[in-house]
């Protein structure tokens, strides 16, 4: 994959589910009780998924003009993906050979004690760094993760996000906003706003849903969001 489509990415979004509905709503990480789900373990509990969500990746990477020296997942959310993008990334590169690319990943839990690298590391990050979330609501682990990789003194050119539902945080900031406030251009693969009305057409869940989806978006969004 040479150039990175967002029709093709947000077809791959539908067609693994990881956009869906409830018929009640359900208490979120945020905190949030919400009437929609955005769910990305089944694409990345599974081989050749995950192989071509990477590719999907690494193609928004050169879209977006950024040459990372490394990728780094939040952890738990996005471990995986992160050490499988990093791992291609480097395969890929010219100068790729013994010693020039670390494969890092990170603490669920960090320790106690000890120094940022081993405190919030399991192999830290070096050079350039793009931090990758699964979802982001309120930002709250991405902005966490952000702020242990600049503790500890790596360089974080961007923070992706596969999925941004698109809601302001308490503050009344966008997670956007919020990461951009630490000096980090922050970039999504896709947008609730936008996968929202064609997961309503294809799953087809009912007006009492969509009008509750509504007034989400009208309390918490970026923008009003219509699907009836």
């Amino acid at each position: 994959m040479t150039e990175f489509n967002q029709e093709e990415f947000n077809k791959f979004v539908l067609d693994n589910n990881v956009v869906g509905f409830f018929k009640e709503p359900i208490k979120l990480k945020s905190g949030r009780m919400s009437n929609w789900y955005v769910n990305w373990r089944t694409p990345t509990s599974d081989v050749f998924l995950i192989d071509k969500l990477t590719e999907y990746v690494l193609a928004f990477t050169k879209d977006n003009g950024l040459q990372p020296d490394c990728f780094y997942g939040v952890p738990e959310g996005a471990t995986k993906l992160g050490v499988l993008t990093q791992y291609k990334w480097a395969k890929k590169a010219e100068n790729y050979g013994n010693g020039s690319h670390v494969l890092p990943m990170g603490r669920g839990k960090p320790k106690e004690h000890g120094a940022p690298k081993d405190k919030y590391f399991v192999g830290q990050p070096q050079g350039k760094t793009i931090v990758i979330e699964d979802v982001t609501t309120t930002g709250g682990s991405l902005l966490t993760t952000i702020d242990a990789l600049k503790e500890a003194g790596i360089e974080v050119i961007a923070a992706f996000g596969l999925t941004n539902r698109m809601e302001l945080r308490d503050d009344g900031k966008s997670v956007k906003q919020a990461v951009e406030e630490k000096e980090v251009p922050y970039l999504a693969l896709s947008s609730g706003l936008k996968l929202l009305p064609k997961a309503y057409e294809k799953l087809k869940p009912g007006k009492e849903i969509a009008k509750a989806i509504e007034e989400e978006f009208e309390k918490y969004g970026v923008e009003k969001l219509k699907l009836l």
